[in-house]
This record gives structure tokens, sequence and C-alpha cells, in this order.
């Protein structure tokens, strides 16, 4: 693996949804606010300008309310969609807890975030109404299972497409990508990149790619496994490790969060994760996905949901190209 190849000059860094995400683009987030955000302290790349980290949720939703749904002979000639048409009801497999992908909001019911604007695109493209779902919510051990079961009809959940699900289930997609990132406190201003981490104390995730990926591009650092999130955050807290490396959306999510604690140091690198929409093996329900997803991303809505989801989030100034359907 070409290490150069894999890593991401600054320009690439500012699509984090085509799987690059730079420092330059969430320089601020450490600070999110309604205010003006402060320049990069690493060398002086673009800072975007920062904005506030809730959601727009009257122009989401007016997004939503703008799908067509596809016309009768689109949903007769595929036995997927026409077997959800006929129920009434999409069986919808998600999570409800990811800031920037699905969100809920206790207080309308309602769920927000960019996959979220993708699972209800594609039930009112279906049904008519995006209302119109039963919930079952996801783990990452039972994702495959309730499709295998088929207890729902299709699974939403940043859902990393790999060679060993892809024999249990068929994914469409993919929709989004990332790499990894590298998570630091806010006043940190020694680690501003992969090549800082040597000889650095760094926290990774068991079970996660971090601790291979690390290894390989950065051989110097001194990693720290720990079971879950919280827990490699609470050490970079406390300053027992230097940095925190695992994929980029949960940095992201991370600093939106908690604005003023963390920030994004350098670029995004690694090989790119793609997330997919997952569906029963051997659903001819792939071939409806993808077609809607072309027609998503052909209209627009990709990018328009980007912005409002992400890029109006977090200080992403240019939104980037959706990755390529089927790929």
């Amino acid at each position: 693996m070409n290490k150069k190849n894999l890593m991401l000059d600054r320009r690439q860094a500012l699509g984090l949804g085509a799987g690059m995400f730079g420092a330059a683009a969430l320089v601020t987030l450490a600070g999110c606010s309604d205010g003006p955000s402060e320049p990069a302290s690493n060398g002086g790349s673009d800072a975007a300008q920062a904005s506030s980290t809730d959601i727009d949720k009257d122009a989401f939703d007016k997004l939503v309310a703008t799908v067509e749904p596809a016309d009768d002979a689109t949903i007769e000639a595929n036995a997927w969609a026409k077997a959800i048409k006929e129920a009434g009801t999409f069986r919808l497999g998600a999570t409800r807890t990811s800031v920037l992908f699905s969100q809920l909001d206790e207080t309308t019911g309602k769920v927000y975030g960019f996959d979220a604007a993708i699972y209800l695109s594609l039930i009112r493209y279906i049904l008519g109404d995006e209302t119109k779902y039963d919930y079952t919510q996801m783990t990452s051990d039972t994702r495959e299972s309730v499709l295998q079961n088929d207890n729902v009809d299709a699974v939403f959940a940043t859902y990393s497409i790999n060679e060993k699900r892809k024999e249990v289930i068929s994914f469409a997609g993919p929709y989004f990508t990332t790499q990894q990132g590298i998570l630091v406190a806010a006043d940190n201003q020694d680690i501003n990149g992969l090549d800082d981490l040597k000889g650095k104390k760094v926290a990774v995730q068991s079970g996660s790619t971090g601790p291979q990926v690390v290894e390989e591009f950065a051989p110097e650092a001194e990693l720290q496994e720990f079971s879950k999130d919280d827990e490699c955050r609470a050490a970079l807290e406390q300053g027992r490790v230097d940095a925190y490396v695992v994929d980029m959306t949960l940095h992201m999510g991370n600093v939106v969060k908690n604005p003023g604690k963390y920030r994004i140091a350098g670029d995004a690198f690694g090989p790119e994760d793609k997330y997919g929409i997952g569906l029963k093996l051997g659903s001819d329900g792939v071939d409806f996905v993808n077609a809607f997803l072309e027609k998503f991303e052909k209209d627009g809505k990709w990018a328009d949901f980007y912005k409002i989801c992400i890029a109006d989030r977090t200080g992403v100034s240019t939104v980037p190209e959706p990755p390529a359907i089927g790929a």
C-alpha cells in the first residue's frame, strides 16, 4: 500500500463525504459556535468559517418533501419495492444516536442527519410518504441477522461494506466514504498531522481498523487500546494519551457535540471505508436502491443534504463529489 497515494492534500481534505476531511475544514470545530472561526495554528491553511452545530430542521424537512415518488411502473418492475408498496410500510433498520447521520429529536420524534435524509427520501420515493415506516434499532451485532431473518427491508447505519459481510448480505451504494482521523485536545498545538505522532501516546479502539492503520502510517507512535470511544476520549481528556485515531466521522460527531474540547489534527488518512445500505442477500432491492441513489445524486439532493447535515454544521466550505454508486 502506497502511503503517499492514501494521504490527502488540503483541497481534497475539504471533502469529508468523499472520504476526505482535513484540519483545514475542521480547524474551528474545537470552538464551534455562531461566531467567526479562528485561523488554523498549524501552518495557515484556509480555515472554514464556523457555523452552528444545530441542523436546520426546517430546511431538512422541506428538502425531503421535494422528493417525487416513483411511478407505478418503476415500483412494479422490482419485487423488493413492490412488496414494500403493497405492505404500505417500510421496515427500517437504523440508529438514532449519531449526531451527524441519524439523531433523534426527542421533542418532535423526528430523526435528522445524512443517513436519515437518504432513508426518508427512499421511503417517500416508494410509498409517497416518508413517515410510513416501522423502526428497528440496530447494533453492530444485529445488522446482518435482521436482514437474514427478513425482519427489516434495509439497514441504514453508517454500515461499512466489506467482503466478509457481502458473504451473508447484499449492499447498495456506497453513498458515503470516510478514512481515519486524528483527534487531539483543543489546546494541543504540538500535533498537527501524522508526522507529529512519532513518540506520542495514541489511543485506538480495539477491534477497529485503527491499530493496524496507525502501525502502518505512524509506526513510531505508542499505541494504547481501549474498548470504546468514550474510554478513548476520557484518556485524551485526562492527558493519559496525546491523540486518538479512529474513523473521521466519529471524530466529527464528537467535535460537534463537544464544542471547545477537541480539534481535528491534520488530514484524513488510510484506506477508504465505504458506507452502504444493507439488504437481504441476493435481493433485487440492490438494483432499485442503486437506481434511486443515482437519481438522488443527479438531482443534487445528495449535495444539498450533505450541506444541511454536515457542511453547515462543521464549517466545511466545499461540498465534495458523491461516491460512484456500485463502486
